[in-house]
């Protein structure tokens, strides 16, 4: 093990508050007893640590100092530990830490956290058990009476105690005051609290909580993350939250749209419904599976949350409810509407996309945020992401209707005022001019509204100037985050048929060419109304330059079972394609009067209104500064 001796000044940096000793909380009965950091400063006692000692299947000393088992909601019965339980394949404790394996020893789970703790990979230099030693030893003295700040990523965060007793407490906050310390680059990190809280309960001694909780933070696995340590990454974990929920929980996400102003202050609050308001016995069967899976994980079981939440309540109900406020009482009560159990079966039922795949989003995210003037250095600060809907007209939708709409366009977009680019009404019946507005724009949002009253339309995810990349004269192009949808008379959308079936495209490696699909442009030739149909190919689009963030749901990270399954748009002189495969979602002439629309393989929608459609008006709407 790397020994690393640090120097440090004699004040902690930045104080935010100085810490208070806590007190169990009464009538607390899920076992996650809170206090919120920025109390009145008072004096301390620090004592000194245990013994040290090493973990064994034969002994339990020591573990579990740390822990009030008055408060303790259920006590873990102990029982004999298979000898080579920690030399299974790691597909193998992966399965028997989702089924709560663990839970049948504390010597067995404190056994198993280190180990798999010390197995991650992280970077060179990060501190281990001496290191704390000398810089508790530093900044508190032995038996000594002293009072310390806290440190400023610590700032308004709440701090689950979960059943920690006095010595606990105060250990947590000795480990907290030393990380802030050793790791001057956090900035906000309102996880943490939480992570060294549960570490506690498993640990022999401080020194070693904190040498695990050290190594999660300085993990530097590819494509997966433990802890976010700024604001700009917590935000960014938020909105990808956002996004997942979008595509994963539509009915929840639908109900939480039209009943709050402002979905992503309700999202943002994902973490806390998993390490904050879930009782203890639920916080800990999670923390089994984040130590193997990483943050993948944790979406899984807030989606799964989300879901049970949708389950367990009505419209009608949240009528002028605080919808926030009522989510987390419904997590801090869930054993009354789900089981542990039955709550991770549901969380791995759900079919997310690659760890690749969902850090790619993240990454994107980031980048919206550092595009609205986020940093990596700052802290947290109040300010409304959402975008004030109520301030744009359109003349195809009211306010409500693009509410809605604006609930389904990916959290990176939606930070960013909504601006028309495109309207039959005062740009004419041009294709040309459509193109000519609509170029350096992406993504976009069309909208139609027929003759007859009908509106429809798409989220476009790509620049409509990458139909003239195609060695072809036109083709395909765009990524899985399109979608088609209606307005009227009723409101719904029409995704990527992966987002739904997400087992049937597998990932392909970078290096593989793509299937050629059939040519839009055929299709819009073959026949009077434009839905025949060709064995014409084309080419992918171009990869982008070297260096540049390659796009999350990108047709060529998928292994697709259908050339038509991944047809998202097209354009060329004769008119506009979304959708395609057995039929297109959307076609538009090259006057943008005459349309047409059916079902396609690559949204699996029905036609969005009558099959053959004239235009009445038609809008596109871009994002300023996306």
């Amino acid at each position: 093990m790397l020994q690393v001796g640090l120097s440090l000044p004699h004040s902690p940096r930045g104080a935010a508050s100085s810490f208070p000793m806590a007190k169990p909380a009464e009538g607390d009965n899920t076992g996650a007893g809170q206090e919120m950091f920025g109390s009145p400063p008072v004096t301390i006692v620090i004592t000194s640590e245990a013994d040290t000692w090493d973990i064994d299947a034969s002994s339990s000393l020591g573990c579990g100092q740390f822990v009030d088992w008055d408060r303790m909601p259920d006590a873990e019965q102990e029982v004999p530990i298979p000898q080579d339980i920690l030399s299974k394949p790691p597909k193998e404790i992966k399965k028997l830490a989702r089924e709560g394996y663990w839970a049948v020893s504390r010597v067995l789970r404190a056994q198993v956290y280190h180990q798999l703790i010390q197995q991650i990979a992280c970077r060179l230099v990060t501190p281990d058990a001496l290191v704390y030693r000398d810089v508790a030893s530093r900044l508190f003295g032995k038996l000594s009476v002293s009072s310390h700040p806290l440190p400023e990523f610590l700032e308004g965060c709440s701090m689950p105690t979960y059943c920690l007793n006095l010595e606990g407490v105060t250990a947590l906050k000795k480990i907290l005051i030393c990380i802030g310390n050793l790791f001057p680059d956090i900035t906000y990190s309102p996880i943490l609290p939480s992570l060294v809280a549960l570490l506690l309960h498993y640990s022999e001694d401080e020194a070693q909580c904190f040498e695990n909780i050290s190594r999660l933070i300085a993990s530097n696995t590819s494509h997966t993350s433990y802890i976010d340590q700024s604001f700009l990454a917590h935000q960014a974990s938020c909105m990808t939250f956002g996004d997942l929920a979008n595509k994963h929980c539509p009915a929840a996400h639908k109900l939480i749209a039209s009943t709050s102003e402002n979905i992503f202050e309700v999202y943002s609050e994902w973490l806390s419904w998993l390490f904050h308001d879930l009782p203890f016995n639920y916080a800990i069967r999670i923390f089994d599976v984040y130590l193997m899976e990483g943050q993948k994980v944790l979406y899984r079981i807030a989606l799964a949350l989300l879901k049970q939440y949708r389950l367990s309540v009505t419209s009608t109900e949240l009528e002028g409810t605080n919808i926030k406020a009522d989510l987390k009482a419904f997590v801090q009560n869930i054993a009354e509407h789900v089981t542990v159990n039955k709550l991770l079966e549901r969380a791995f039922g759900i079919r997310l996309f690659s760890r690749k795949e969902i850090w790619l989003l993240q990454m994107a995210n980031r980048k919206a945020l550092m595009e609205r003037g986020i940093t990596m250095v700052q802290s947290r600060q109040s300010f409304h992401l959402a975008v004030d809907i109520q301030n744009f007209s359109s003349s195809i939708v009211m306010a409500q209707e693009m509410r809605i709409i604006w609930s389904w366009i990916p959290e990176r977009f939606s930070l960013f005022p909504p601006l028309l680019l495109f309207s039959t009404s005062e740009d004419g019946c041009s294709l040309q001019r459509f193109y000519t507005c609509c170029e350096g724009y992406e993504p976009t949002v069309l909208l139609i509204k027929t003759t007859e009253g009908e509106v429809c339309g798409a989220f476009l995810s790509s620049d409509w100037s990458e139909r003239k990349k195609s060695r072809a004269t036109s083709g395909f192009f765009g990524t899985g985050e399109c979608f088609v949808f209606t307005v009227r008379p009723e409101t719904e959308r029409y995704e990527w048929v992966f987002i739904k079936k997400p087992e049937l495209a597998k990932a392909v490696p970078r290096s593989r060419q793509r299937s050629p699909s059939p040519s839009p442009a055929s299709l819009l030739s073959s026949s009077p109304d434009g839905c025949g149909t060709s064995s014409n190919h084309l080419t992918v689009p171009t990869l982008q330059r070297k260096g540049r963030l390659s796009p999350f749901l990108a047709i060529r990270h998928f292994l697709l079972p259908s050339k038509t399954a991944s047809m998202f748009m097209s354009g060329s002189r004769e008119g506009i394609i979304i959708g395609g495969g057995g039929g297109q979602a959307l076609s538009l002439d090259a006057n943008l009067l005459l349309g047409r629309t059916e079902h396609c393989e690559t949204f699996d929608n029905p036609p969005l209104c009558q099959e053959n459609f004239k235009v009445q008006l038609l809008e596109v709407w871009g994002f300023q500064n996306a």
